[in-house]
């Protein structure tokens, strides 16, 4: 095997696996290191703005012939089961992220991406203009690399980045879980069910299937004997929608997925000269649902500053530059508002009240739906 490469990008989710088709269409000699083995679920909304339907149909996923539901409509609720509803006006689709990323890892391969799986990069060096990325078995070299490790990963705690070493706050501290369920719910709207300490989103993916994921913080969970059963019973089903969602939906794996330690802290996009991409360069709160498509579009913004890397139209100094630049002028706004909307939501009587006020301001709902969501690109 050849162990140099053009790229060599950390993580196949969907900034890692967008980032990787579009070099190797451009013909760059591209690794991608995963530490799981294709396919596999994640914890994730798996809700899609219409934003980046182009985009990944430019990229080889077929989704105009795969019938999936799109959703048109959002319903939130407050903890006492007060409600709004209100039109997206652009709309998104769902997809598992299960039938998404492993798409995406064959559109990879057929471009002759070289994918390594079951493999977790232990460490990245930068020395001499080129990347030494190291695993458990090989040692590659990379002109450019990314990290598209996710939420939390081991190199994260290797380079004692900033959101890392920050004690635990109302940012930082919070626990995901996901099930995947058969339910009557509408196929067209994404639910958002708020409750103490977290909301609750649902909405419909492929086939008969929904699914169903909640954020909320490590205290609660600590509060209920850390068992997930036990906090959806004492806390999540004081809503009354999600009383009816839990005691009537049928759930299709036997044990929830879930991921801990989650932080919506500021971080920066470049570390040690790694492109960072999806949620390694910053996270959207999930309320926002919008992440996936961030993860995407950033994986374009990254790719045409690497481009012109390549080809030597830039410095590497300059790639790095106009690679913060354009990302923050992307989405910096987008996380403002989302970590806004973060903290305004959670407590019970700051929730109800906020839920009155926009279901009697449709102008204020709409305009902080198109604060949190972009054009295609």
């Amino acid at each position: 095997m050849n162990n140099t490469y053009d790229i060599g990008i950390i993580g196949g989710g969907l900034a890692g696996l967008c980032l990787s088709i579009q070099a190797a269409k451009k013909g760059y000699h591209v690794i991608l290191i995963e530490k799981e083995t294709y396919p596999f679920h994640k914890v994730c909304g798996e809700y899609i703005s219409l934003e980046s339907w182009d985009f990944l149909e430019s990229i080889g996923v077929p989704l105009s012939q795969m019938q999936l539901p799109i959703i048109n409509t959002l319903k939130v609720s407050s903890p006492n089961g007060n409600y709004l509803m209100q039109s997206l006006p652009q709309g998104g689709f769902g997809i598992s992220r299960y039938k998404l990323d492993n798409l995406l890892k064959n559109i990879a391969i057929e471009n002759s991406v070289t994918l390594i799986e079951n493999s977790k990069a232990e460490d990245i060096i930068f020395e001499e203009d080129k990347f030494t990325i190291s695993t458990s078995k090989q040692l590659f070299t990379c002109k450019v690399c990314c990290g598209s490790f996710g939420k939390r990963s081991n190199v994260d705690i290797k380079w004692k980045r900033k959101f890392i070493l920050e004690k635990n706050n109302r940012l930082n501290n919070y626990i995901g879980v996901k099930y995947h369920i058969k339910s009557n719910a509408p196929i067209n709207e994404i639910v958002l069910h708020n409750f103490k300490d977290g909301y609750c989103g649902m909405s419909k993916i492929e086939d008969d299937l929904y699914c169903l994921c909640y954020l909320t913080t490590a205290k609660n969970l600590k509060q209920n004997n850390n068992s997930i059963e036990l906090m959806e019973q004492n806390i999540l089903q004081q809503n009354p929608f999600l009383a009816a969602i839990f005691t009537t939906a049928q759930k299709v794996y036997e044990k929830p997925l879930t991921i801990s330690q989650i932080s919506f802290s500021q971080k920066k996009q470049i570390e040690n000269h790694v492109l960072l991409i999806g949620d390694a360069a910053g996270m959207i709160t999930p309320l926002c649902g919008n992440g996936m498509s961030m993860a995407m579009h950033g994986s374009k913004i990254a790719f045409t500053k690497i481009d012109l890397f390549l080809s030597n139209k830039i410095s590497r100094t300059q790639m790095e530059m106009d690679y913060i630049t354009d990302w923050q002028k992307q989405f910096k706004k987008r996380l403002q508002v989302g970590r806004l909307i973060q903290s305004m939501f959670g407590k019970k009587w700051a929730t109800n009240i906020l839920i009155s006020i926009l279901k009697n301001n449709n102008w204020l709902t709409k305009r902080l739906i198109s604060l949190t969501h972009g054009k295609p690109f």
